[in-house]
């Protein structure tokens, strides 16, 4: 009688106590998953806008040994080429949206009203179609020119994408 007394005392989670724990971790799930994304997501511009910048930076250093003007040549930045995968494969040097242009020319694929003239340079970043980052809606690409102007597209503002 002693080991059925046992018996009787143990039991198991009642079907409602597991729904219970399914649908909290379903709530915490709905949580963290979009929260985690955005993180990830505005990491992935972080790389991107600092691969720019690096960009840019190579271009000046260029311009100080050859005060001829800025390079269009990316093998005279350290790149194979323009259009390939930075930031981890999910953001490109645009080269349609990107120009340099010569002493005293206008600069004319920058859109800011502003736009230095010749020499100068307008790189431009986008998310290489087909990745996650595509998708991005709030910070589509990012851009910078000689005098520093750096601008974003997307529903953020420049100074929103760029200060994130």
């Amino acid at each position: 009688m002693h080991s059925h007394a046992i018996l009787g005392r143990a039991r198991g989670f009642t079907l409602i106590e597991l729904m219970v724990v399914v649908v909290i971790v379903t709530i915490l799930l709905a949580i963290a998953v979009p929260s985690y994304m955005a993180q990830i997501r505005q990491s992935r511009r972080t790389e991107a806008k600092t691969a720019l910048l690096d960009l840019a930076g190579r271009e000046e250093r260029y311009l100080t040994t050859n005060p001829s003007g800025y390079t269009i040549t990316p093998a005279n930045l350290g790149y194979s080429a323009f259009g390939i995968p930075i930031a981890d494969g999910y953001y490109e040097i645009n080269p349609a949206l990107s120009c340099i242009a010569g002493n005293g020319a206008a600069l004319a694929c920058d859109p800011n009203l502003n736009a230095p003239t010749g020499p100068s340079y307008y790189f431009v970043v986008t998310p290489v179609a087909g990745t996650s980052q595509a998708s991005d809606t709030q910070c589509t690409s990012f851009a910078v020119d000689s005098i520093g102007n750096q601008v974003s597209t997307g529903t953020y503002t420049s100074s929103q994408c760029w200060s994130q």
